[in-house]
């Protein structure tokens, strides 16, 4: 009985040395793959804060406005220039400075909006 106890025992301990051996290889692995994810991560920043500058080159103000200028033919300068609030005019004022322009006299007319087609049945056939 003696014999067959100390089997079972020196078997049990063959199945955790085999059972802490796969754990090992497992945190093993998992750490090379966390390992390698983290300098995945860190390569994929570096790609970022390359592509954050090109892009602060790419939208500065001051290059958009060069571009404007010289391929849209677009200026800087202001369609209507007001130098004071009394300038504005008022609702229902008539003599107000900026009455005969043509900008004041501009309105927009929304076109009506179509008839919806509806399906006719045709009934005896």
């Amino acid at each position: 009985m003696v014999r067959v106890l100390n089997f079972f025992c020196v078997a049990l301990m063959g199945l955790s040395i085999l059972g802490l051996y796969h754990v090992s290889e497992k945190t093993r692995v998992a750490h090379m793959t966390l390992s390698q994810v983290g300098r995945q991560i860190a390569q994929e920043r570096t790609h970022l804060s390359v592509l954050e500058t090109e892009w602060q080159h790419v939208a500065s103000p001051a290059r958009i406005q060069k571009l404007a200028e010289s391929r849209l033919g677009m200026g800087d300068t202001a369609s209507a220039q007001l130098s004071s609030f009394d300038l504005l005019p008022r609702r229902g004022d008539e003599a107000a400075p900026l009455n005969s322009t043509p900008v004041h006299n501009a309105s927009a007319q929304v076109p009506a909006a179509p008839a919806p087609i509806r399906p006719t049945s045709h009934s005896g056939l």
